[in-house]
């Protein structure tokens, strides 16, 4: 499964880097066909967050996470001015918690929709 992440560059900015987690087949639980499984590390603390508006100063993450897109549309620039839209079903890991951050806007109809999953605390 590909995923983006937002990572801090050398020099306090932000930049996008492509990134997979490897799945494989496993049986969850009795009764239940083989589906495709990867792990996505995880602190706990999972936070589902809803918004009507998401336009954003230049800011970093509050921590490292996962973004798990469920709803809506996001448009995330970085520093190098190259920006990407993420929407339902795209997994984003937030990953620039110092420097200089990103920009997030809303794109198309609200509402915005997603987990957060931290990494660390």
């Amino acid at each position: 499964m590909r995923f983006t992440r937002i990572a801090r560059t050398d020099d306090g900015g932000s930049a996008f880097e492509d990134g997979e987690i490897v799945l494989a087949g496993q049986q969850v639980a009795d009764g239940v066909p083989a589906m495709a499984v990867g792990g996505v590390p995880s602190t706990g603390g999972v936070l589902f967050l809803r918004s009507a508006e998401f336009d954003s100063a230049p800011h970093t993450a509050p921590r490292e996470q996962w973004v798990v897109m469920l709803r809506g549309m996001i448009e995330v620039a970085v520093t190098d001015g190259t920006r990407r839209r993420f929407g339902p079903g795209d997994l984003v890991l937030a990953a620039d918690t110092t420097g200089t951050g990103h920009v997030t806007v809303g794109v198309g109809d609200p509402p915005f929709e997603a987990l957060f999953i931290p990494v660390k605390p």
